[in-house]
């Protein structure tokens, strides 16, 4: 099956109208890197197809290894993993980012927030 051709802003303009159902935070729009990695993360077959004629593998390779914990599922991740080692030979990561707990800075901020005296009126 033959592709259409598209250009890159437009074709994720329209997958970001399709993929990202929450407002952006501030008054910027959504990175076009977010909207792409949604789509690696939830895309059909032809929207992955197409993107990855628009963007090329290599950019989607980058916006893997640069992806923010939860961008992309351990399942979404395993399958881009298999699939961008082998089109491109490079290694790719073997587990997606994660969001890790600082218990010394939690401390720090709960200390901070709570451990001071209240300012609050008692009633």
């Amino acid at each position: 099956m033959q592709h259409k051709v598209y250009n890159a802003e437009d074709l994720i303009a329209e997958l970001g109208r399709k993929y990202v159902w929450w407002a952006p935070v501030g008054e910027q729009p959504h990175a076009q890197e977010r909207i792409i990695a949604q789509v690696m993360n939830l895309g059909t077959y032809d929207d992955i197809r197409r993107l990855e004629d628009t963007a090329g593998l290599e950019r989607l390779a980058e916006i893997m290894l640069n992806a923010a914990p939860g961008w992309l599922s351990d399942r979404s991740w395993e399958f881009w993993r298999g699939r961008l080692s082998v089109a491109l030979g490079k290694e790719m990561p073997a587990e997606p980012p994660r969001r890790s707990f600082n218990a010394a800075v939690f401390a720090a901020r709960t200390q901070y927030d709570f451990g001071r005296p209240s300012t609050r009126s008692a009633r």
